[in-house]
């Protein structure tokens, strides 16, 4: 039978939930101590319980060796002889065993040693059994009851054990009174000094989870099935389901008739919005869904291996898919696991108009490289500010006849220059220095019929386009196609002389 004390100590063991051999340790170790206390000695003591009697007693162990020559340490080691004298039975290489009196001398210092020991063994114990307990339940649900508010803290009862749910673990819609019974996640297992802490969540995206799998029954099943969670607790969740059965709508049965099923998660979590969205195995598409309730004009792909991805949305919807403090897209990027750029139509036009015009400049020809152009006539468009040569195309004669020193017989040879210009970058080949350009700078109100005839053909069809521009705004009325046809025919006969002005049409 076994005796009082053991029974002590098996009841203990019980209520904290430990193994009581580790409690009989404590015991042991504690008359450990407090007996190398009381004789100050650094013998290697031991102690053993016994069970029937409930006496502990404790012993001084030495190792036994064959000669005296063989002792390093006196206090440790025993001759095989003087063994022998306490044990005849003893061999070299065993232990012997010398009994310490311990009853009625260790005293109450010595008890209250023992004591401080014994408590502190049960502690490391019950800690060692709390962290292997809920270690492997990291995720897991659990009902919880609050037993008291720490500043921001809340304290749980989870029954083995208490818990702790942090400020940025709790929902700022949520609050608890004492005694209250609520389900939590259990987040992590900290050892600390004052022992393993149970931190439980009631922000993590597994609690809405759970809460879909208890309400919703084809969940549960594994007919739907929940991909992707993002949640910002108090605020907004957002939800991907699919179905793995093309005649449930994995959406409709997450929302239930009349919201009912949705209705009972919402009221669990305090009134936090929930956005239920079907998934997509396609980037694009379920980038649209998920931006809901905002309307989605085009997403692009960006770089598909950094998952980049471009919305572009009406001036309209731009805030609204935004969100309140960027809410909805920060929601939807967690939820797709790409990153997401969000542009209006006309910030998207704004950079294409940017993209465009770099372009347009990053091609712009300076005016020195057209051959046909001298120093002269580049400082006077250079100053009216034409500083390239796709500028100066773009010029009508009317343009470049109000720039002060160009007349009529200048502009033509700048046309004459600049369609030089680009035939020959069209053809390939490096443009030729006309060797009129000089004569035209340095004398643009003269006629010069050396420039016309080194270019007859090029001039008639340059002045041909200009004769045709002049026709087209005929004040008197003619027809464009007479209006051209006739200083066409003038010009190409008679190339050295400026076509005939509209009125000689009549």
């Amino acid at each position: 039978m076994a005796s009082e004390l053991y029974n002590t100590i098996d009841a203990l063991s019980r209520e904290k939930g430990i193994d009581p051999q580790i409690v009989v340790s404590a015991v042991e170790d504690a008359i450990v101590v407090a007996t190398r206390k009381y004789y100050k000695t650094q013998e290697n003591l031991r102690a053993e319980l016994d069970k029937e009697t409930g006496k502990i007693r404790a012993y001084a162990v030495k190792t036994v060796v064959e000669s005296p020559e063989q002792i390093e340490d006196p206090l440790l080691q025993v001759t095989l002889e003087d063994a022998r004298k306490v044990n005849p039975s003893v061999e070299v290489g065993g232990e012997l065993q010398i009994p310490k009196v311990t009853e009625g001398i260790l005293g109450r210092i010595a008890a209250q040693l023992a004591k401080q020991v014994i408590f502190q063994k049960v502690r490391e114990a019950e800690r060692d059994t709390v962290y292997n307990e809920y270690i492997g339940r990291v995720g897991e649900i659990v009902n919880a009851t609050v037993k008291r508010v720490e500043g921001p803290d809340v304290i749980f009862d989870l029954g083995k054990a208490e818990s702790r749910m942090p400020r940025k673990e709790q929902s700022r819609l949520e609050s608890f009174a004492i005694g209250e019974r609520v389900r939590v996640v259990i987040a992590r297992v900290e050892k600390a000094s004052k022992g393993p802490q149970v931190v439980v969540s009631r922000a993590a995206p597994e609690l809405v989870q759970h809460l879909f799998q208890t309400e919703v029954p084809e969940i549960y099943d594994g007919t739907v099935v929940i991909r992707a969670i993002a949640r910002e607790a108090g605020e907004r969740t957002k939800i991907a389901v699919m179905s793995k059965d093309k005649d449930v709508d994995a959406v409709g049965a997450c929302v239930g008739m009349k919201g009912m099923r949705v209705q009972s998660i919402i009221r669990e979590l305090r009134g936090e919005k929930i956005d239920i969205i079907e998934y997509h195995e396609d980037a694009v598409t379920f980038a649209e869904k998920a931006l809901q309730p905002a309307k989605v004009s085009r997403v692009s792909v960006l770089d598909g291996q950094e998952k980049h991805l471009e919305v572009v949305v009406d001036d309209s919807q731009l805030s609204l898919a935004i969100g309140k403090k960027g809410q909805n897209v920060r929601l939807a990027a967690k939820l797709l696991g790409w990153k997401i750029d969000i542009k209006s139509e006309e910030e998207k036009r704004q950079e294409v108009e940017e993209q465009m015009s770099a372009l347009v400049s990053s091609s712009a020809t300076p005016l020195e490289s057209v051959p046909g152009l001298g120093e002269g006539l580049i400082e006077k468009l250079s100053a009216a500010g034409v500083t390239t040569v796709e500028a100066l195309a773009d010029m009508t004669p009317e343009q470049l006849e109000a720039i002060e020193g160009i007349g009529p017989k200048t502009v033509e040879k700048i046309s004459v220059a600049v369609s030089n210009y680009f035939a020959s970058l069209e053809g390939g080949e490096a443009p030729a220095a006309a060797p009129d350009a000089e004569a035209a700078q340095e004398a643009p109100g003269e006629d010069q019929p050396a420039a016309a005839e080194a270019g007859v053909e090029e001039a008639a069809a340059e002045v041909s386009a200009i004769a045709e521009a002049t026709a087209e705004v005929d004040p008197a009325g003619a027809a464009p196609e007479e209006a051209a046809a006739a200083p066409a025919e003038e010009t190409t006969e008679t190339p050295e002389e400026e076509p005939a002005p509209s009125g000689d049409q009549n």
